[in-house]
């Protein structure tokens, strides 16, 4: 099946007749940025260079066995805001992620969904946790970059406003002249539809599997695409 959109395809339609703008998260639908590089093994490296610095004790275990870097990071962050320990262990994820992009798997029907907004006249954005430099990497890589630039919005050294604060939304619709009924934001996690939320923005989900689709269903996701074909045969119809 290429699509559940909760209430149908009008659901679906209204979403994208609204919009004016389009925001999207990077990871996830545009592309799976740890499919040849794992992110268990990313956060396992930052977890590993914490206790080579004698560093142990500043995670608990659940942070320490969450395989999720933005996990570790974020703990870190809390315990040492702004400290140079949070600089260091932001850059080294963010060559990790830099090193993710050689192997980064597009998603199916992406880049020409991204395309055909842009042919329409609709503006688009990315609003990420990922560094900015990471999805312009790949972005370049892939030919898009004119597609976006300049609105790449994502991580700074404020780690406090990684999504679900909606803080890079905010800038993408600031920067953009839109108002956020006129947005749309296309996520893959709780925390996207939460940003979106807080920011005014409808959300559309990309569920690439049942185990994400329960996810932001039981966040509050209404309309939930498994296959961006879907969103892109909707843009396509008279």
């Amino acid at each position: 099946m290429a699509a559940d959109t909760g209430n149908g395809t009008e659901d679906l339609r209204e979403l994208i007749t609204r919009a004016r703008v389009v925001l999207w998260d990077f990871d996830g639908p545009i592309c799976r940025l740890f499919a040849g590089h794992s992110a268990e093994g990313v956060a396992e490296g930052l977890v590993k260079w914490l206790e080579g610095r004698g560093l142990h004790g500043l995670l608990t275990e659940y942070e320490r066995e969450s395989l999720d870097p933005h996990v570790v990071l974020r703990a870190v962050d809390r315990r040492h805001p702004g400290s140079d320990l949070v600089t260091e262990l932001e850059e080294r994820l963010t060559q990790e992620e830099l090193k993710a992009t050689a192997t980064a798997m597009p998603t199916a029907w992406a880049d020409p969904l991204i395309r055909t907004l842009v042919a329409l006249k609709l503006r688009l954005a990315i609003t990420t946790n990922n560094s900015p430099r990471v999805a312009t990497t790949y972005l370049e890589g892939r030919g898009l970059t004119d597609c976006f630039t300049p609105h790449i919005y994502g991580r700074t050294q404020e780690l406090r406003h990684l999504k679900p604060h909606p803080h890079c939304l905010n800038r993408a619709l600031r920067d953009m002249g839109s108002a956020p009924e006129t947005a749309l934001m296309i996520g893959d996690t709780p925390s996207d539809f939460l940003a979106a939320s807080e920011a005014g923005v409808p959300f559309l989900g990309y569920a690439r599997n049942e185990r994400k689709e329960k996810l932001l269903r039981g966040t509050g996701a209404t309309t939930v695409v498994n296959s961006l074909e879907a969103v892109l045969a909707a843009v396509r119809a008279p």
